[in-house]
């Protein structure tokens, strides 16, 4: 007589090996040990275990495809990120989606509610708008498409999420700026709500207060993603508050305080040292050299990509995650050698 069909918790339990596993043995993951499969096939040749591939696609959905969701590209940073993650992906033979949100956060939305049909089997993003309603994101959770964030996230959500070590490296950079003789340093930041933003202005407040040295509002300074603003923006602190070091929160703010002080031949770094957050390849190459605080952002990308990918061969999506957190590089050159 014929043994009755058993069910895939029945066939691991027979094998002492997870669902997960079984379910890659018929998928033909690459990832399976080749001896461990074909003890999973002849099991359930033996006990008359047929898989529901149909059930199986449908559930899955699956496309070979991720969305990368970035605040922008032309940002260093960013374009070796998405390097990191291509990386991964292409290991995995899976393809890449690049969208990016212009900073915007209603165009972020757009973006993730146009993705939430199906066309991606996972998303890596970098957060947009901090300290809102983020209902898109959770309608991400509820159809349970695996979600990893990456540099700025959204704290709310217990998720994958892969950040730098931005308080410590903003507190060691202004630590080490007064340590060269700097007494009034500014901050300058695109916004200062933002995880990033937040993080790195908490280390600059705390290293001026070892330090004893009384914070001016005035020097910490928001600027904007339009060059020409910032541009006049941080002309008009240099010619007021007279800072004689700068510290900055994003790549492109460093690069327009040089366009500043070279416009209005102010020397680097005798009156004013500068320093920011950057992944600039060309750092080395300024005139004066720009020091920088250096992200390990072709790293990140590989993490988050690898954590997704952790997910995507799971079968279950966990519900808490702690943060992994990779440290920067800070690259002392000539913008804030010591006088």
């Amino acid at each position: 007589m014929e043994n009755p069909s058993i069910n895939i918790k029945q066939l691991a339990k027979a094998l002492n090996l997870s669902t997960s596993t079984i379910s890659r043995a018929f998928r033909n993951n690459s990832d399976i040990n080749p001896d461990t499969k074909e003890k999973i096939l002849a099991k359930a040749k033996e006990l008359n275990y047929h898989p529901n591939l149909y059930a199986s696609s449908l559930r899955e959905k699956t496309t070979n495809t991720i969305a990368i969701v970035l605040p922008e590209l032309a940002n260093n940073f960013f374009s070796q990120a998405v390097k990191g993650i291509e990386q991964v992906t292409r290991a995995h033979q899976y393809h890449t989606l690049v969208y990016v949100t212009d900073s915007s956060y209603e165009k972020e939305q757009s973006i993730v509610e146009n993705l939430l049909n199906g066309r991606v089997d996972g998303m890596i993003i970098s957060a947009t708008g901090e300290g809102k309603k983020n209902a898109h994101i959770t309608n991400i959770i509820k159809k349970k498409i695996p979600l990893v964030f990456f540099d700025r996230v959204y704290d709310e959500y217990a998720l994958p999420k892969i950040i730098n070590n931005d308080y410590q490296s903003s507190y060691q950079a202004t630590k080490d700026l007064i340590e060269r003789g700097a007494e009034k340093i500014a901050f300058l930041v695109i916004d200062k709500e933002h995880s990033i933003g937040r993080k790195r202005l908490e280390g600059y407040l705390d290293a001026l207060k070892e330090f004893n040295i009384s914070i001016d509002n005035q020097l910490i300074v928001e600027c904007d993603n339009d060059r020409e603003i910032s541009f006049y923006i941080i002309e008009n602190l240099i010619k007021k508050m007279k800072p004689d070091a700068i510290l900055t929160a994003v790549e492109r703010l460093a690069v327009v305080s040089y366009r500043v002080c070279h416009a209005n031949k102010i020397r680097i770094p005798e009156e004013v040292k500068i320093i920011g957050f950057s992944s600039l390849e060309i750092a080395d190459l300024l005139n004066p050299s720009l020091s920088t605080i250096t992200q390990p952002a072709f790293k990140m990308g590989q993490k988050a990509a690898q954590q997704l990918f952790g997910i995507l061969k799971s079968t279950h999506l966990e519900e808490n995650f702690a943060p992994i957190e990779l440290k920067s590089e800070i690259i002392h050159r000539e913008s804030t050698r010591k006088i």
